[in-house]
């Protein structure tokens, strides 16, 4: 694949992710969007509960395994390293929308929040969630993790140097800013149905799961540096740490979250 057509690949693949992202916003808070997650046409709960199921199924088993290693160089013998990356978030991006497109409602309610602030609180607080997901990419390396760098230093004659981090802005309080802003996203809603809960509850899971994925791949990446940095920062709860932990790292030829990226 020429230099040309790697970036605009990962041109493409990037702004796919942007429309997705945009949407996962009004799909989780039901805003704006045709096809949200309390809408669109009713089954009965058990079906639905498999078809849901079935896709963040789809998305952890296609999100973990791809993210691995061990993947990465099996697979770069079939796609350009270089657009590895976009390669990854491309796959995402069908996922999230074949799960948009085939999400089934279950609209039985579990919380609603009558009062005017309570509403306006918990609206605030989702919308904290996404600005702290978007925010802390940007601490990291925004244009690494959608796959924009891999191709555009080649493509102007510069070598594609393993990038440096500093643990700065929201990983000085937590190492995993972006699962926690998902997090907090996903349960503030003044709002929550059966479906919003189900989702909210599996993904979270799977949160958990990837953060022990991720750290291990990160330990054996990082070694001391990053056990270091575990020990200093929290992972999940925001919490000011005891010691400094603004030690610059180097990670390798992907960029991942701690305290890099995901």
């Amino acid at each position: 694949m020429s230099r040309v057509l790697a970036f605009l690949y990962s041109m493409i693949c990037y702004m796919l992710f942007l429309g997705t992202f945009l949407y996962a916003v009004g799909f989780v808070g039901n805003l704006f969007v045709p096809k949200s997650i309390d809408s669109g046409p009713s089954t009965g709960l058990g079906l639905a509960l498999l078809i849901n199921a079935l896709l963040l199924a789809a998305f952890a088993i296609q999100h973990t395994i791809m993210a691995r290693p061990g993947f990465k160089k099996l697979w770069t013998k079939i796609v350009p390293k270089s657009v590895e990356r976009s390669t990854f978030v491309l796959f995402t991006n069908c996922i999230l929308i074949l799960m948009y497109w085939q999400w089934r409602p279950m609209s039985a309610d579990i919380w609603v929040v009558e009062s005017l602030v309570g509403k306006v609180a918990l609206t605030a607080l989702f919308g904290v969630g996404w600005l702290i997901v978007l925010l802390s990419t940007f601490m990291i390396n925004h244009f690494d993790l959608f796959g924009l760098r891999q191709t555009w230093l080649p493509l102007i004659g510069k070598p594609l140097t393993p990038p440096h981090f500093q643990t700065t802005g929201f990983y000085k309080i937590v190492r995993h800013p972006i699962m926690f802003g998902f997090v907090v996203a996903f349960w503030a809603t003044p709002h929550m149905t059966l479906g919003h809960l189900f989702f909210s509850i599996m993904t979270t899971g799977y949160i958990l799961v990837g953060i022990w994925f991720e750290e291990r791949d990160l330990i054996a990446d990082l070694g001391e540096n990053y056990l270091k940095y575990r020990r200093e920062v929290s992972k999940l709860i925001p919490w000011f740490p005891k010691k400094s932990a603004e030690a610059k790292v180097t990670v390798g030829d992907s960029v991942r979250e701690q305290p890099d990226a995901t």
